[in-house]
């Protein structure tokens, strides 16, 4: 038996677009960034496209009467967020490895200028 609450004029459609939103949302936005990474869609375009997609979830989909917009709206703003968070991710990993590698460059040049064979 499901958990799921039924709300006032949702369809079969938008029921199962609001059970499987999450997922949704991760594989467009895996695709999204793939292109992106790829050098097919420009660092802009995803940028533009995030904002306008949650802007359209803000003042339309979140107190939209049907079931369907709101799913929608939320599946796009939020895949399109991932989409400008995995660049900046990858971003701060790498100034955070390139930090990690200089501390051990750091220490292990004064270890051998302690050396004192």
């Amino acid at each position: 038996m499901s958990n799921l609450v039924l709300e006032h004029r949702e369809t079969r459609f938008s029921r199962r677009l609001r059970r499987r939103r999450t997922r949704l949302a991760l594989g467009l936005a895996l695709l999204e960034v793939v292109l992106l990474l790829a050098g097919v869609l420009p660092w802009w375009f995803a940028v533009a496209t995030a904002v306008a997609s949650v802007a359209a979830y803000v003042w339309l989909g979140r107190d939209h009467s049907s079931p369907t917009v709101r799913a929608g709206t939320w599946v796009a703003a939020v895949s399109q967020l991932i989409v400008v968070l995995v660049p900046v991710g990858i971003v701060l990993l790498g100034v955070l490895v390139l930090a990690v590698l200089v501390a051990v460059a750091a220490v292990a040049l004064g270890v051998l200028l302690l050396d004192r064979r």
